[in-house]
């Protein structure tokens, strides 16, 4: 657009001038030169509010080209390439490869959805699978208060709601909200969303639920021709008016934790963590999460519970890298009336952030099986990104 005014401009500027210059024949009064000029300004002054126009239409995305799909469509992700030692295991994992898509379809109706690839291969007989783990609709009913519809990730705990690698200490997930949680944990629903006053905000959620008789990590359908039958909700409360700070606690019912495999079987699942960062580097998270049942599954018991504690201190090394270590004390009780597997695990590590999203980690972990008096000790290194 530019260049076809730019154009004009000197095209006119041209004949104005063309006009204006002295002939053989005749000199131009000073009236004539006067109006020529006056000619000129009003010629400039169009061109110069029309160049403004365009230049302005353009930045806004309001002009004539229009605003483009791709100008309301975001595009993002993240992945985690994870390498194991120790008693026997020698392994190397792509662990995860996710896509991010997200649309706005005006300004207050948005959609949001991850498309994830797990251990590199999928298909039959292949250890990996393909899932979709979220794809939702948000209307923003004010501007503190938003409805949400659709397959999303549950509000409970620290990493089911904010696991990309590069925000979490340690190459593997911690054990607690792996299979206490279980992490990563997503259902279909609808619920509303929203921040009570400032520094307290609320989820409040009518979704799918678990269908498992034996341990609960298992009784996660995914979403994949789901029984619906026993519908489930979960409530969260959340403060974060302190900086740095983040206080949680999330309350889920089950109204049949069972399903078609075991009847009459509800069951809740209570969560609470803090999560704290200095501006110093020092940081601190811990996490309790339990589930109390009507009767047993024959793995995890009618009652599961675990918790951990996590210090750690992130510092500078150079102009842009940082790095950051970590100590971790977890413990797992789960089990049915006879049968109980009390575990505790201890972990250390390093974190390098080259970029802030992008990652590399090194993990030692101790575990220990306190009923069966056995441990191992293993070793992880890392790297992950997000973009």
């Amino acid at each position: 657009m530019r260049p076809i005014l730019l154009n004009r401009f000197f095209s006119c500027l041209a004949l104005s001038m063309f006009l204006a210059a002295p002939t053989a024949k005749a000199a131009p009064t000073a009236e004539e030169m006067w109006q020529t000029i006056q000619e000129q300004q009003r010629v400039i002054e169009e061109l110069k509010q029309q160049l403004d126009a365009t230049a302005e239409a353009v930045e806004s995305g309001s002009g004539s080209s229009g605003s483009s799909w791709a100008d309301s469509t975001q595009l993002g992700g993240y992945g985690e390439l994870h390498y194991r030692t120790g008693d026997g295991t020698d392994q190397i994992d792509f662990h995860r490869f996710v896509l991010y898509f997200g649309h706005d379809f005006s300004d207050n109706i948005h959609f949001f959805s991850e498309v994830e690839l797990e251990h590199s291969l999928a298909g039959e007989g292949q250890p990996g699978e393909v899932e979709l783990e979220q794809a939702w609709v948000e209307i923003d009913i004010t501007d503190n208060h938003h409805f949400r519809a659709g397959l999303d990730i549950l509000p409970i705990g620290l990493i089911n709601v904010t696991h990309e690698p590069n925000t979490f200490y340690g190459v593997e997930r911690n054990a607690v909200e792996t299979r206490i949680i279980p992490t990563t944990w997503w259902e279909a629903g609808i619920g509303l969303n929203g921040e009570l006053a400032p520094g307290f905000n609320y989820d409040m959620v009518l979704h799918s639920g678990l269908e498992t008789n034996s341990n609960i990590r298992s009784g996660r359908q995914k979403v994949a021709e789901a029984n619906a039958e026993y519908p489930a909700g979960t409530m969260r409360l959340r403060y974060t008016g302190t900086p740095g700070l983040e206080l949680s606690g999330s309350v889920q019912y089950q109204s049949n934790i069972g399903g078609e495999l075991q009847s009459g079987n509800q069951a809740s699942l209570t969560s609470f963590h803090a999560d704290y960062k200095h501006s110093s580097g020092f940081g601190l998270r811990a996490l309790w999460a339990g589930w109390q049942m009507d009767d047993d599954l024959t793995t995890d018991g009618k009652s599961s519970d675990g918790w951990y504690i996590e210090p750690a201190y992130r510092f500078k090394t150079g102009s842009t890298w940082e790095a950051g270590v970590y100590a971790r004390y977890e413990e797992i009780d789960r089990g049915n009336a006879t049968t109980r597997n009390e575990e505790e695990r201890k972990s250390f590590g390093l974190n390098l952030w080259p970029h802030e999203n992008v990652v590399f980690k090194f993990t030692y972990e101790s575990v220990d099986d306190v009923d069966q008096d056995t441990g191992q000790d293993n070793v992880y290194v890392g790297l992950g990104y997000q973009f």
